[in-house]
């Protein structure tokens, strides 16, 4: 049997702005990355989307990040490591203190943006993160890249690493994500994210912007909350899985 979650970045507005449909979004997806203040985010969004995802029974993952709401954490920051950890043990740790009070619990870590890209290979910022996961010590699993400099330091210590792939995103050979600033970088095309989703699922593959076809092994698969059409697209997603016998699911 062939299982797999579908995950959405939530809760990235605050009291002012609204960033994408979380409540059509925690009717499809199975687990919800809450930004926790980092990129965006306060604690009424954070309560808020909480409560979402448990009465949809959604696992919740925090969605730390650079502190750089100006730039929706999509700027990378050469901060010291130590600033880094502490960071990711404050944004989780204002997700962990929501979630209890509403009756939940945090079970993993996503990295957000530039910071998710940077501890695929910056071996400084994957440590600073894997010592904030060390350091808050509560079974709470790394959401990463399969290949990322920071699943491999993870799987080192014996922190819980879920392997994650994007239905969304075109990837380079490298299977490394296309930047956001080149043109095709975000899939919007029902067909074409709904077959890489099926792809990814079935077979653990992917083909790559130039026609490589890439091994990439996953447990969750993410869908953007932000991206055209996304509600939509999350939709034909699953539902294209589940008529292809792949039972959907948190990872965690």
């Amino acid at each position: 049997m062939q299982v797999i979650d579908l995950n959405a970045d939530l809760g990235e507005g605050d009291s002012i702005r609204r960033v994408g449909d979380d409540a059509a979004m925690l009717g499809v997806v199975t687990t919800a990355n809450i930004a926790c203040g980092g990129h965006a985010g306060d604690p009424s969004t954070m309560r808020h989307a909480v409560q979402g995802a448990l009465a949809h029974d959604a696992a919740i993952t925090a969605h730390v990040a650079y502190p750089d709401v100006a730039g929706f954490g999509r700027r990378f920051l050469d901060i010291a490591p130590t600033e880094l950890t502490d960071q990711v043990i404050a944004q989780t740790g204002a997700l962990q203190a929501i979630a209890r009070v509403v009756g939940t619990r945090v079970v993993g870590v996503k990295p957000h943006g530039a910071l998710y890209n940077a501890i695929a290979h910056h071996t400084a910022q994957a440590e600073a993160v894997v010592t904030a996961l060390q350091e808050l010590d509560d079974d709470l699993a790394l959401v990463a890249a399969p290949s990322s400099e920071a699943a491999r330091l993870a799987e080192h210590v014996g922190i819980p690493v879920v392997r994650e792939a994007f239905a969304d995103r075109a990837y380079r050979p490298d299977a490394t994500l296309m930047p956001r600033s080149e043109s095709g970088a975000v899939l919007t095309d029902p067909h074409a994210v709904t077959a890489q989703a099926r792809s990814l699922a079935l077979d653990h593959s992917v083909t790559a912007a130039d026609g490589t076809v890439l091994t990439l092994p996953c447990d969750t698969i993410c869908l953007h909350g932000d991206t055209p059409g996304a509600v939509a697209l999350a939709r034909a997603v699953r539902a294209d899985l589940e008529a292809s016998g792949v039972t959907v699911r948190p990872a965690r």
